[in-house]
């Protein structure tokens, strides 16, 4: 058996969490992946994997060796790109994945930015309020917000947004401000659904967690509508503190119930290339880390 397409196919199956899928990124039969991968396990000597009819997961030798082997990889195809002068200079095409707003807001002018400099690149940008799957869709760089689940995707801290509620000045001036997150029951409300789907908006008060039911007037799909619903005061809305931060400073919206929000959601960019990305996806990465931690509203 080939040592390399062994340790290709085990990665494979482990990165797109079964058979099946790892047998489309490969172009072979699902019988082909899960016969090198027995095969594998036979010649280690060891259970690399636990299948069931719904899930793949890692026995702890498995953990360890798909660590080992995704190294491995990495390093023969960084010795690949380097001897061939991929290095020399990005080309090809690089997807990029980041929520809608965000996209708009932070990575298109990175994008512009970038192409700019790489002439030999073109950019396909998916801004979309859904997480994709990097390996599944193709996309090699994308932005989450939120805590993170356990993946072997490679992801890099580039700042923190609250969930912060705002309404203009007239709204408040005609309807007072709330003092505490119950007081929210006599106002009107407005939900974006790419921030929250809940029944209840949920607040920290101290070390205590509040969760207060909510009765939305409006909910809408989009952020930029709910934006302008509270603008045009029309209610109060739960929004991401990037998202209205150019209305709190032009002072069509204000804050409200500040000493009260949820902790903060963290922000990264995710990638699944490894330290040894290609050249156009690491030219992307230094780029979009750089200037995403630079800046004010991160």
């Amino acid at each position: 058996m080939d040592r390399l397409q062994a340790m290709t196919t085990f990665v494979s199956v482990v990165e797109t969490e079964g058979f099946a899928s790892a047998a489309r990124k490969l172009n072979v039969s699902p019988s082909v992946v899960s016969r090198v991968v027995t095969e594998l396990e036979e010649r280690l000597g060891v259970r690399l994997l636990t299948r069931t009819t719904r899930v793949v997961r890692l026995t702890d030798a498995g953990a360890t060796y798909f660590e080992d082997c995704r190294r491995i990889l990495a390093e023969i195809d960084a010795a690949e790109i380097t001897a061939s002068g991929l290095h020399a200079a990005p080309r090809g095409q690089l997807t990029v994945s980041a929520p809608v707003m965000f996209g708009k807001t932070f990575i298109m002018p990175i994008v512009l930015d970038y192409l700019t400099r790489y002439p030999a690149v073109a950019v396909n940008c998916w801004f979309l309020d859904r997480i994709v799957n990097l390996v599944d869709e193709g996309v090699d760089v994308a932005v989450r917000i939120g805590e993170l689940p356990s993946s072997s995707l490679q992801a890099i801290s580039v700042g923190k947004v609250r969930r912060v509620l705002c309404a203009s000045p007239a709204y408040l001036d005609q309807y007072g401000v709330p003092q505490r997150p119950e007081d929210l029951a006599g106002h009107t409300t407005v939900q974006a659904s790419g921030v929250s789907t809940a029944p209840e908006w949920r607040f920290n008060e101290g070390e205590r967690l509040l969760a207060v039911p909510i009765q939305p007037r409006l909910i809408t799909s989009t952020n930029d509508s709910a934006i302008d619903a509270a603008v045009s005061g029309f209610g109060i809305a739960r929004l991401l503190s990037y998202q209205v931060a150019r209305e709190v400073k032009e002072g069509t919206l204000k804050l409200v119930l500040v000493d009260y929000e949820p902790a903060e959601w963290p922000v990264h960019v995710v990638h699944r290339e490894g330290k040894h990305a290609n050249q156009k996806v690491r030219a992307f990465l230094d780029l979009a880390i750089d200037t995403l931690r630079g800046q004010v509203w991160l």
